[in-house]
């Protein structure tokens, strides 16, 4: 395997940016922002668009708007056409809601690969659409945990990472960093604290190196999650190991199937119908291309009898490693 190609369009990432996105709409997004324009380096940034805001602290951009954080679709497009810098990956700022009310920080890569091409995303992005994930969503999980326990959000705060869901659309790499989950905690200050000191140390900004910049340079194996519920504990128990990279997460809700016994009729030598098998595509695709150079290895958490039958495989580049049973209940998540 040839493990020396290129990262993203553009050999060289000093020339781009990183592109911090935060809406004053969301009292999740604009209070870790705030904390982190608080931070030392930061000066005005150029002009974007009418009602955005951007500040530029070396290679990181932080741009504010003041409209929905899941709908503003191709922010990275648009950054990059007004001021001429590439934009590297896109990390968005934002609240987390769940039946549960539990507290929270999470983490998760976007898109809604599973929807048909005539259904409305519920909440933004392109039906049969996947972002590149960011390859920064595994080591900034571990990461972000580490700084919740220095500053005592541990155990108040669960910190987790969340299946792949919403929008809004952009083609760079991708994760969403959110505090959740009801208005109480939305503006805790001391959480907002945590977010901004993930992405000052993450990001290298105070001197040190960055942290979950992927090179591609050593074949390195990338997750793909399949099954299981919202919170992918399954996956999660891998992805906290140091050293693992990891991509899309697709819980059992963006692998829909239907029953074989209801659709013989439509299906092709009796195959199960769906768009399960759009959705694993579409994912595989984008996890892919966000680590070039990297192994893909998808991980099944294994909750439907439809999976069972030893290892699966996606064109010649994926294997699924079959798990049984989820130790999770389905929690849904309603981020906005």
């Amino acid at each position: 395997m040839n493990c020396s190609q290129p990262f993203g369009r553009f050999s060289n990432k000093e020339e781009m940016v990183v592109l911090v996105v935060a809406t004053t709409a969301d009292p999740a997004s604009i209070g870790p922002a705030a904390a982190f324009l608080a931070m030392p380096g930061w000066t005005p940034g150029p002009f974007v668009e009418v009602g955005m805001v951007s500040y530029a602290n070396g290679n990181t951009r932080l741009l504010k708007h003041d409209r929905s954080i899941v709908v503003e679709d191709d922010l990275d497009r648009r950054w990059e056409e007004a001021t001429g810098e590439p934009v590297s990956e896109v990390i968005f700022l934002s609240r987390h809601t769940a039946v549960s009310s539990r507290p929270a920080l999470t983490v998760h890569p976007i898109g809604v690969p599973h929807l048909r091409k005539d259904e409305i995303p519920p909440q933004g992005g392109r039906p049969g659409w996947a972002a590149p994930p960011n390859p920064r969503i595994g080591p900034w999980f571990r990461l972000l945990k580490k700084i919740a326990q220095e500053h005592g959000l541990f155990p108040e705060f669960e910190v987790t990472l969340e299946a792949t869901h919403h929008g809004p659309v952009v083609s760079t790499p991708t994760l969403f960093l959110e505090i959740g989950s009801t208005e109480e905690y939305w503006g805790r200050q001391d959480a907002a604290q945590v977010i901004a000191l993930l992405l000052w140390h993450g990001l290298g900004l105070e001197g040190g190196i960055s942290v979950g910049r992927w090179d591609g340079s050593n074949c390195s194996k990338v997750l793909l999650g399949i099954g299981g519920g919202h919170y992918v504990p399954r996956h999660m128990d891998i992805v906290q190991k140091e050293g693992v990279w990891v991509g899309h997460l697709l819980s059992g809700y963006s692998l829909p199937m239907e029953v074989p016994s209801k659709q013989k009729a439509n299906g092709p030598d009796g195959d199960i119908c769906g768009t399960w098998k759009q959705s694993i595509k579409v994912s595989f695709e984008a996890t892919r291309s966000a680590f070039p150079g990297g192994v893909v290895l998808a991980h099944l958490d294994h909750k439907r009898d439809f999976w069972s039958g030893g290892l699966f495989f996606i064109g010649r580049h994926v294997l699924i490693v079959l798990t049984k049973d989820s130790r999770e209940e389905d929690r849904k998540s309603d981020d906005t």
